[in-house]
């Protein structure tokens, strides 16, 4: 796929500046839009019971997010913000030096420089093979302390006042380990469950610690984009529900990216179903590879010229995600980690059904 076909045009003021608490709607009242080959409907999270069927199981991700914008100051550069992204062990990370929350880098750095962040010593170790704005750093120290005291969240330009880490948490958040929150969840709450459990849908939970948001597809090819190691986790449990849904022929639905890609990583060709896994995944879902664990997902508005817009092609087809962008253009829908829902089913057999059917 050419990354021409990754380019829309998506206004600024569709881009969220604030949580929907802040617009006076409680975080199940942002808007819906269900996309399936015979079109797309609109409603609020809260309805979204009545676009599944009795026995659908939806996935979704454990992980809670970490307060990793830190400050940081190098000799040449000056003052700058490390964006903490992955953690790779003996106080190594995969980190973003950025000059601002509105201003990416790459800084002047160089390979051995030392960086002071927020009272730890970092030590530039190399970058990122193909994606030079990410840097390997070793700390002198524990950085989840350093977090606890002197982190904030990660937040990008387009946020205009900045909400508290518990506003990045989701229903489901239990272990704390991902840079940016894995916000499709964002939306659900305890009467969403209620309903959804009311409907007979399922639910089973997997972990991975998404690190710095996905970074603008550069090569022309899209499937040459570079992807960095996530850690996640797959339980038995997990497997075991996901196996059954698709033996008996129920949906299984991941709810957002994070949670299709650990789905598919714990796909075993040779055996035709998922196994329980646990390690690091560096998965790239794009048009050439497809799925084969997931019905439909459930996620945000995704950016222009990007890997999770590569991987909504993936699960649905380029003709039916252009067209649902379309339509969210059209009619006001809002982008980022505070914005409105998209519920997108991959095929016609599984998804052709009016709201509680």
């Amino acid at each position: 796929m050419n990354r021409l076909d990754l380019i829309f045009n998506r206004p600024e003021e569709l881009a969220a500046t604030a949580p929907p608490e802040a617009r006076g709607l409680a975080r199940d009242e942002v808007r819906l839009m269900v996309s399936t080959l015979n079109g797309h409907q609109h409603g609020r999270f809260i309805d979204l019971p009545q676009y599944l069927q009795p026995g659908d199981l939806l996935v979704v991700n454990e992980s809670a997010t970490l307060p990793a914008s830190l400050s940081a100051n190098h000799a040449v550069s000056g003052s700058f913000l490390l964006n903490l992204s992955t953690h790779y062990g003996n106080n190594l990370w995969l980190a973003e030096p950025r000059w601002s929350s509105d201003r990416p880098g790459p800084l002047p750095m160089q390979r051995g420089d030392r960086i002071d962040v927020s009272g730890m010593e970092g030590l530039l170790v190399t970058p990122y093979p193909g994606l030079p704005r990410l840097w390997f750093v070793r700390f002198d120290r524990d950085a989840y302390a350093t977090m606890k005291t002197h982190g904030r969240p990660i937040i990008y330009g387009y946020i205009k006042d900045p909400p508290g880490l518990d506003f990045y948490q989701t229903i489901f958040s239990t272990t704390p380990g991902s840079a940016e929150m894995p916000s499709a969840a964002r939306p659900f709450t305890s009467r969403v469950l209620d309903q959804l459990d009311a409907r007979g849908v399922l639910i089973a939970p997997v972990l991975l610690h998404t690190g710095v948001s996905s970074l603008e597809v550069e090569t022309e090819t899209v499937e040459d984009h570079t992807l960095y190691p996530e850690p996640f986790q797959v339980p038995a449990a997990t497997a075991r529900a996901v196996n059954a849904a698709r033996s008996e022929g129920r949906r299984v639905i991941a709810v957002g990216t994070t949670t299709a890609r650990a789905l598919e990583s714990a796909w075993d060709e040779r055996m035709q179903k998922i196994k329980s896994v646990a390690g690091f995944t560096r998965l790239y879902i794009h048009p050439d590879r497809g799925v084969q664990v997931i019905d439909g997902l459930l996620t945000g508005m995704h950016d222009p010229v990007t890997s999770h817009l590569a991987m909504l092609y993936a699960i649905a087809g380029q003709g039916l995600i252009r067209n649902a962008y379309e339509e969210a253009l059209d009619k006001g829908y809002y982008w980022h980690e505070f914005g409105d829902s998209h519920l997108i089913f991959t095929n016609h057999r599984k998804a052709d059904l009016e709201p509680g059917e």
